[in-house]
């Protein structure tokens, strides 16, 4: 038999860090060990700073399936993400608020990513089968949501990026498309533009509404007419809509200025104005709402309006873990305002 020599390192993993281990490391029993994890109002803060420094330092994770046993909890929130979510940056910068939000709290999110087009119902029946969540955080939200529907039913708090229109009150975080495309023809007719194209989300989403209620209203108030996109949406693919805008700005009716709802989408909308020949604030002034900053260092002819996707995210962390608490969920409902870049170019 071999004999171990115990100068060289071990093969086995290290033994993953539990509450007795912290319990020896501070010399603290484990019952004051669990109650200080918890922020027990009987432990004093000295000990309980004491007792975190000591599980950071380890490395302490408490065990799921354990606490899930002896509370019911486990103490996860579900991020549901589809994969085709916009690209310039709104996943990463979600993900990251409501990381933010979740920090210092006994919370751990967990993206589960989907193909929305397939079944969007699908990973909330997961979810809800399972119990592997205590809170949901979904989005891409229709008017009327049949996620938003059986998550009520079932009684599993949620929060929604974008609001409903079915009459069930739900925390949400939205940012005010309205507000975003009425300011953005008022920017286009203050610099003369009197033909105007929106390429809008597609009917399918609640935020169609609200985008075309604030460019209809703005439209009335001023003498500027629309040039219809026809059937393109910011859902089209990037190269159709590259091959479209080409073939509009190469009419007779081609629009004088367009207004984007996505960044991604505005990329191509570009690709098809220069396609055509046509020159970004001469022959035509776009507007675009951006997740992050871009747009403008490579096309500083744009102007844009910031969604701040990852304040966003924290409210929705904060809005699910409240509703868990029992807020009224009435309570929990905000929406975001358009922020000019400063970027963008002055009229």
């Amino acid at each position: 038999m071999d004999e171990i020599n115990p100068t060289q390192p071990s093969t086995f993993p290290p033994e993953r860090p539990t509450l007795k281990t912290i319990a020896y490391m501070t010399g603290l029993g484990i019952t004051t060990v669990s109650r200080a994890l918890k922020d027990a109002p009987d432990i004093g803060a000295d000990t309980k700073e004491r007792v975190r420094l000591v599980a950071r330092q380890l490395g302490y994770q408490p065990n799921r399936a354990g606490v899930r046993l002896r509370t019911g909890k486990t103490n996860v929130i579900a991020l549901v993400l589809g994969i085709d979510e916009e690209l310039m940056g709104f996943t990463s910068r979600i993900v990251h608020g409501i990381s933010e939000a979740l920090t210092g709290t006994q919370y751990h999110l967990v993206v589960t990513p989907h193909a929305f087009q397939k079944d969007p119902m699908g990973p909330v029946r997961y979810i809800l089968d399972t119990g592997s969540a205590d809170g949901v955080i979904i989005s891409r939200i229709a008017p009327e949501d049949p996620r938003v529907r059986l998550l009520t039913d079932r009684g599993l708090p949620f929060a929604t990026h974008g609001r409903t229109h079915m009459g069930i009150v739900h925390p949400f975080h939205d940012f005010d498309n309205e507000a975003y495309t009425y300011e953005a023809v008022q920017k286009l007719v203050a610099r003369g533009r009197r033909r105007l194209a929106i390429l809008a989300p597609s009917p399918s989403l609640s935020y169609y509404t609200h985008s075309r209620i604030g460019f209809e209203n703005a439209l009335a108030e001023s003498d500027a007419i629309e040039v219809s996109m026809g059937q393109l949406t910011a859902e089209t693919p990037l190269g159709e809509i590259r091959e479209r805008m080409m073939a509009m700005m190469g009419s007779k009716d081609a629009p004088d200025g367009i207004i984007s709802i996505n960044g991604s989408s505005t990329i191509a909308l570009v690709a098809g104005v220069e396609g055509a020949g046509k020159r970004l604030g001469v022959d035509v002034d776009m507007v675009s709402k951006q997740s992050a900053d871009f747009l403008n260092w490579i096309r500083p002819e744009i102007y844009t309006v910031n969604e701040d996707v990852r304040l966003a995210g924290r409210e929705l962390g904060k809005a699910v873990m409240a509703r868990i608490s029992g807020t009224d969920p009435e309570l929990l409902q905000s929406i975001s305002q358009p922020s000019w870049s400063p970027m963008s170019p002055q009229n």
